[in-house]
């Protein structure tokens, strides 16, 4: 099989498969869901809900309290089973943000641990750490609500005996048969403290005692949850323990629909397991109110309090009234403004389906038919909300990247539904949300300062799944609302005050003109790609904005091999280059860190204007909060040496080897000496003698890309080291220190074969020395490549595969021994990560990145004649 033609298989099969099945399982469940109510009255589903009494209410608002607070309680073991101890306000704060936004969304682990990650990363987990949590809760979630239910079903078979083609025997057995065996495995597991391999995966139970206080939180956390819609059931529903069965095997069903919410699906489950003769219509109303209750109510009270507290952060009258953000929790809250996108993005879309919903609901005054202006008033109504909800759905695109036009827009929109409520009856109640909903928006405008399009991204897989999804859900809406109209060829013309389904349908179609005008808008827009910076124009922009950063790395953008991204006021750049569909960013972004994440975005949206995908390789733990609300998938490829020279000294015994050779090395006559630009012709020709040399000895050709090169030009921007033997130059090394030379670096390191042994050492120990002495602070040594892997045997494959380089990829190049010639100058290791797009195999990834290195793919070949003696070669720094 081709290339293309793999890669096209391959992002069919991980891209939009999930996504067409995804949609497909969505639209089957609320198929199901209007056959099941296509007898009941819409007017009477709501009227159930209005007279639901107040007690009942409150008694459901009790039971979600007890659950969220159960929820917590994953959180707090979770901590435990990863030996780490956060203060307890943080983990009320983070796992009650966590659930209310994730089980909302409906993509628990992956917005409830971006959020986990923000507040949790204050107090000191990493994303790895955060990653591990949130999967951790997953697993403890599924298990212990698998484990109720089983446990329900075999204790009350009826529950289910419906729905399934066995008997009450055979489903007591089989249920109370798979209770049994799963807490043996999980309890024998925990005593043994064995691994469970499932396939690739591998799964490592914890210590009895937290088992337990899990199968305790998870039994608490299903009953208060189930408890919560049991009680706004009708009279007829079944008792509480057969409920329970139900609601667990409900929500299963729902998880494994990856439908988000299982929003139709849970639904459907619940209605057909009900005992004959229950009222549909009330059950429907149930659960339109767990949905409120359970869902919506704590997702607006966190997203209320993100709000407020970012309105607090900034002072002004909330700071004033409310009090300023307590120290401990300024970190907190100020690390969550990460997640407001999405959140922000989320709550549009929200307003908008409900605008939408609005609009192809009835009127629900009575009025005279004739009333012209009325019908008038009504009619644009309507129209206005069916419009404004569409393109709140368009703009929640736009929030999700930072865009300062889509966070105006999205005001401006509202302002629109708020009109549309009031022509619409006087719709005070929906022009009181909406209205509410725009203020809860306006402390977050700080947040959305990105000046690009809008539209970027909307024809994602994602993109059209949501579209799908509002398609078929309005529709079916519709449909069930306005079940008792007579259709009939004239029913658009139809403009009488109490003709509720054509002016539905009219505002409807409205809507869908307008999303259809944008997407064939966009579908005819010629591909805009943006311009490369290169030439000596661009180099010398990257130099002045270098000259101000401490980061010996961010000097290799000097180097001319790669192509350079700009931010709009030139204070910071991306530098890159590509290789087939990669677009291959080196390092941190450089410059003004405020920059960073609109650069960021500009990159990775560029690189998709052209078809291709960005990677960011090499990138530091500094950042990390940007690749991860980018959605990027974070793989560690190495660690940088990092010797800290103020408490640097050959004096001790740890050092006493490494001193005795360097003071031999000076006794031989070798001497360091620290030559500034410009540099002469004859240095130059000197140099590059010694660098063919060098080369020479090697079995690959010169290295690019994430090393320099020798070229005189390059060269000419750095002092350079050279060590003298009796006045002759035997090696040289060019030093970034950028800015203020707070931290310095070396990249080309070449010497002379016959004074190879122990030259790498000596240059380094002589430029420790002559730095420390100067000021200097840091002295990086350099990356590592496959240093730092988890050892640990549920580690992803890619460490797996990186280990086993690292220990026996010597035919390829020597991981492990650059790592331990690093380690005898006893530096901090700090990692680096490469940062991918959802679905994109690392080792693809890096195959790209290695050509790059190579400088094409001829470069992983060994050149023809002799070798080197491996046995004397020592690990090469550039």
């Amino acid at each position: 099989m081709t290339e293309p033609a793999h890669s096209l298989r391959h992002t069919l099969t991980r891209n939009v498969v999930p996504v067409v099945l995804g949609l497909g399982l969505f639209g089957a469940g609320l198929w199901a869901l209007y056959r099941l109510l296509h007898k009941v009255h819409f007017a009477d589903v709501i009227h159930e809900m209005k007279t639901m009494p107040a007690g009942v209410l409150a008694i459901a608002l009790l039971t979600t309290a007890l659950a969220y607070l159960a929820l917590i309680g994953y959180d707090w073991w979770a901590l435990r089973y990863l030996g780490k101890k956060l203060p307890p306000r943080a983990v009320l704060l983070g796992g009650f943000l966590g659930y209310a936004f994730g089980n909302t969304i409906g993509v628990s682990v992956i917005s409830g641990g971006a959020v986990r990650y923000r507040i949790y990363s204050a107090f000191g987990l990493n994303a790895f750490e955060v990653a591990a949590l949130s999967s951790y809760i997953a697993l403890a979630m599924g298990i212990g609500l698998t484990l109720v239910g089983f446990i329900a079903l075999g204790l009350h078979p009826a529950a289910l005996a419906g729905l399934l083609p066995f008997s009450e025997g055979l489903i007591r057995a089989g249920a109370l048969g798979a209770a049994a065996l799963t807490l043996a495995v999980l309890f024998g597991l925990s005593f043994s403290g064995r691994t469970l391999r499932l396939r690739r995966f591998e799964i490592s139970m914890p210590s009895p005692g937290i088992l337990v206080g899990q199968m305790v939180v998870a039994l608490f956390d299903s009953t208060m949850a189930a408890a919560t819609l049991y009680v706004l059931l009708p009279a007829g529903a079944p008792d509480f323990v057969t409920f329970l069965a139900i609601y667990a095997t409900a929500t299963m069903v729902g998880v494994l629909s990856h439908v988000p919410g299982g929003v139709g699906v849970f639904e459907t489950v619940v209605i057909a397991a009900m005992p004959p003769g229950t009222e549909v219509g009330t059950v429907a109303a149930a659960l339109l109110l767990f949905r409120s209750i359970y869902f919506l109510l704590p997702f607006t009270i966190a997203f209320v309090v993100v709000s407020l507290n970012e309105a607090r952060l900034a002072g002004g009258w909330a700071a004033r009234v409310f009090g300023e953000v307590s120290a401990p929790l300024r970190p907190v809250f100020t690390a969550i403004s990460g997640a407001v996108p999405w959140l922000v993005g989320a709550w549009a879309l929200g307003l908008g389906l409900y605008l939408i919903a609005v609009a192809l609901m009835p009127s629900v005054r009575p009025g005279d038919s004739d009333d012209l202006v009325g019908a008038i008033l009504l009619e644009g109504g309507a129209l206005v909300s069916a419009v404004m909800g569409i393109v709140l759905v368009i703009l929640s695109q736009g929030l999700l990247r930072r865009v300062s036009g889509a966070f105006w827009l999205t005001l401006a929109a509202l302002t629109g539904g708020v009109v549309a409520s009031l022509l619409n009856d006087l719709d005070l109640g929906s022009a009181a949300v909406i209205t509410a909903g725009a203020l809860i928006l306006l402390p977050f405008r700080r947040e959305f300062h990105r000046r690009t399009t809008i539209t970027e991204g909307v024809f994602s897989p994602g993109w059209f799944a949501m579209i799908g999804a509002l398609a078929i859900a309005a529709t079916l809406f519709f449909f069930f609302v306005h079940e008792a109209m007579p259709y009939s060829p004239w029913v658009l013309t139809d403009f009488a005050r109490d003709a509720n389904a054509p002016r539905a349908l009219r505002a409807g179609l409205a809507g869908s003109a307008v999303l259809l005008v944008f997407m064939v808008y966009l579908a005819l827009q010629p591909v805009r790609r943006r311009r490369r910076e290169g030439g000596s124009v661009a180099l010398d922009a990257a130099a002045a904005v270098i000259a101000a950063q401490d980061d010996p790395q961010a000097c290799l953008a000097l180097s001319g091999d790669k192509d350079l991204i700009f931010s709009p006021a030139e204070d910071a750049f991306v530098m890159y280059a590509r290789q087939r569909k990669s677009w291959v960013a080196f390092g941190d972004p450089v410059g003004a860190p405020e920059s960073f994440d609109a650069l960021a975005w500009d990159f990775y949206e560029t690189a998709q204007k052209a078809n291709c995908r960005a990677v960011f390789y090499e990138v530091s733990a500094r950042y990390l909060p940007i690749w991860i609300e980018m959605g990027l998938v974070l793989h560690k490829v190495g660690e940088e040496a990092v010797v800290r020279l103020p408490e640097f000294s050959l004096a001790g015994a740890k050092f006493k080897s490494m001193r005795a050779a360097f003071n031999k090395k000076q006794r031989e006559g070798l001497a360091l000496e620290i030559l500034q630009p410009p540099h002469s012709d004859a240095l130059i020709d000197t140099l590059e003698g010694i660098s063919n040399a060098w080369l020479g000895t090697k079995s690959g050709r010169e290295k690019g890309f994430s090393v320099g090169r020798f070229d005189a030009a390059y060269l000419d921007n750095f002092p350079i080291a050279v060590i003298r033997r009796a006045g002759r130059i035997v090696a040289f090394a060019n030093i970034l220190a950028p800015g203020g030379g707070r931290a310095v670096g070396i990249d080309l390191m070449r010497y002379l074969p016959e004074a190879a042994d122990g030259m790498m050492e000596f240059l380094f120990l002589s430029l420790i020395e002559h730095y420390r002495a100067a000021g200097a602070e840091e002295f990086t040594l350099g990356v590592a490549p496959l240093a730092g892997l988890s050892e640990r045997r549920t580690a992803r494959l890619w460490n797996r595969f990186g280990r086993l380089m690292f220990r026996h990829g010597g035919a390829f190049y020597n991981f492990e021994g650059l790592r331990g010639f690093k380690q005898k100058f006893q530096p901090e290791w700090r990692p680096r990560y490469i940062a991918l797009p959802p679905g994109l195999s690392p080792m693809l990834a890096m195959a790209d990145v290695a050509i790059l290195i190579a400088g094409g793919p001829r470069g992983l070949l060994p050149k023809s004649g002799p070798k080197p003696d491996k046995g004397t070669e020592k690990p090469r720094a550039g």
